[in-house]
């Protein structure tokens, strides 16, 4: 709390007049994070809804790296978090998902978009044409044969698009839902 108050130029006691304690800032931070998720919408069918949320909720952890580990794990959940989780539960549900099913459907969901935002994040490079370059070089083609080809006709290619990847196996689990909802 004092660093923050250092960065906002202001007296620690000054924050502590808005905000009770560290775990209530990170709770207020998570919901800030949770209000820039796109809600799914009333009038799309629940597989649109859900991918405009994924691919929303993947920019804003892209945005907000620091929130991935913290975003489920806060007892106390803002109105934004709230609001959130009812509006993905609601749509699934009034798409004929079962309680049982809702809850599957939202956690492989959002497993999905979590581990992706992980993935991406960990990256050493925004390129995959440098990345792959990198890993090509200490690698001898006899030893790993697969891993090679892999890389040098995939990864280190140009237009090699994480986004499109992100977009492929979210159509694939979509897809999955939609055959388990059935």
């Amino acid at each position: 709390m004092r660093t923050l108050a250092e960065e906002l130029g202001v007296v620690p006691a000054a924050i502590y007049r808005h905000i009770a304690n560290k775990d209530d800032l990170i709770d207020a931070m998570i919901d800030v994070v949770f209000a820039e998720i796109r809600l799914p919408s009333g009038g799309a069918d629940w597989a649109t809804s859900m991918r405009r949320r994924a691919t929303s909720f993947l920019e804003a952890l892209t945005r907000h790296r620091w929130a991935i580990g913290l975003m489920e794990s806060r007892g106390n959940p803002g109105p934004a978090n709230l609001r959130h989780h009812d509006a993905v539960l609601g749509k699934l549900r009034s798409a004929g998902f079962s309680v049982s099913m809702a809850a599957r459907a939202y956690s492989l969901l959002d497993s999905y978009i979590y581990g992706f935002a992980l993935t991406k994040l960990a990256l050493p490079v925004n390129s995959s044409v440098v990345v792959g370059q990198a890993m090509l070089a200490p690698l001898a083609p006899n030893e790993h044969p697969n891993l090679v080809e892999f890389i040098a006709e995939h990864v280190a290619q140009p237009g090699d698009n994480l986004v499109d990847d992100f977009e492929y196996g979210l159509e694939i689990i979509l897809d999955g839902i939609e055959r388990a909802r059935r």
